[in-house]
């Protein structure tokens, strides 16, 4: 498959839409592997990692799930496209740095996508919409199971698997969720709950990652430890936090419209007016509008499928994205307005927030048949 091919469509799990996919958009688990008898990735030759690749590779390819999947060793992709695939969270911006010697699979759907030579031999993930670890884990420790036939990884008896990194010992699991949290922020709860959930042991993080701040009010939440415990207690405990964390965003949004509705509507009103309108617009103010423009479909102020429209430009207008788009390198005043271009041309039919939503009392409409626009 050509890398135009992989991204000529969204992937399965940027669909969203769906009442669960309110607050958490996308499910992410984590596998590293390393093989057995191999020198880790960080300590190799350059040509004992092409021996590893050369080794990976193949086994990768064929397995069954990933038929027509996107090969490629990343010295053969220009630095926007590896930027393209970290912006779809398909590699890491750590393995987007590297050259010779490392390479990527990803199923057509982007479902799955496996990095060769990362941090450890092995990066496997699955990415599901929703909430759907426990889904996206089977899924996994399938193709997992599969390479183990043609792959011998190290693996200690008392410690588990063996990783570059001691905070992936045991397991090799990392599970997350992509968690869309507005309404938190706007009550200025945030700050509570993410202290509350790192007290239990688990990493927030922003829109990519460790060291990223949160754009959007987007945050991941994942799991830190992956020692002494089983990967379905690690993800247990996971789902359940998250599912809590989801609840509060829902509670957060009921009560700000009730208490204060003529905010909501004006936030959302400026966002939507900003978007539809601006000539420039810089990355962070078109994802912070954004935000808001799918927290007012959330509500019922735009039609459903406003959701699916918010998250296919969230990944359109990100930096390699518009370069791509474009054909050519792009200044960041360039960037800007071009951004600013595709966004007013996506929105160009979507119409005013319906504000009969709140009532003159400032009480949520209790109606909610057909959220949409009338």
């Amino acid at each position: 498959m050509r890398f135009t091919t992989l991204i000529k469509h969204p992937a399965d799990w940027m669909a969203g839409g769906t009442d669960d996919q309110c607050a958490v958009l996308t499910s992410r688990i984590r596998l590293a592997r390393n093989l057995r008898n191999h020198p880790f990735p960080g300590w190799a030759k350059r040509e004992q990692r092409a021996a590893a690749l050369d080794l990976m590779r193949p086994a990768v390819e064929a397995l069954p799930a990933m038929k027509d999947a996107f090969s490629q060793e990343l010295g053969d992709l220009s630095s926007v496209q590896k930027q393209v695939l970290v912006e779809r969270h398909l590699i890491s911006r750590e393995h987007a740095a590297r050259g010779d010697g490392s390479g990527a699979v990803i199923e057509r759907r982007q479902t799955f996508s496996l990095m060769l030579n990362e941090e450890d031999h092995l990066r496997m993930q699955a990415i599901r919409p929703g909430l759907q670890l426990s889904a996206a884990f089977e899924a996994l420790s399938a193709l997992d199971t599969e390479l183990e036939e043609s792959l011998e990884f190290a693996f200690d008896p008392t410690l588990g698997y063996l990783t570059t990194c001691p905070t992936n010992l045991g397991t090799g699991l990392r599970a997350s969720a992509m968690l869309h949290l507005p309404g938190l922020v706007l009550s200025d709860q945030i700050g509570q709950v993410l202290q509350a959930v790192n007290k239990i042991g688990l990493a927030v993080r922003g829109l990519y990652g460790e060291g990223t701040e949160s754009l959007g009010n987007l945050y991941q939440i994942s799991n830190q430890s992956t020692l002494g415990e089983s990967e379905e207690t690690i993800i247990r405990r996971l789902e359940r936090v998250i599912s809590q964390v989801s609840q509060h965003e829902r509670n957060a949004r009921e009560k700000l419209l009730e208490d204060d509705p003529e905010m909501v509507a004006d936030k959302i009103g400026r966002a939507y007016g900003v978007l539809r309108h601006a000539h420039i617009i810089d990355s962070k103010e078109a994802l912070n509008h954004l935000s808001l423009l799918r927290l007012g479909a959330n509500l019922g102020f735009f039609s459903d499928d406003t959701v699916m429209l918010c998250d296919s430009l969230l990944m359109d207008i990100q930096p390699a994205h518009l370069q791509l788009h474009s054909g050519r390198k792009l200044s960041p005043e360039e960037r800007d307005s071009i951004r600013a271009e595709i966004v007013r041309s996506r929105l160009q039919s979507l119409g005013s927030p319906d504000n009969r939503v709140i009532t003159e009392e400032g009480e949520k409409t209790p109606d909610t048949s057909n959220p949409g626009n009338a």
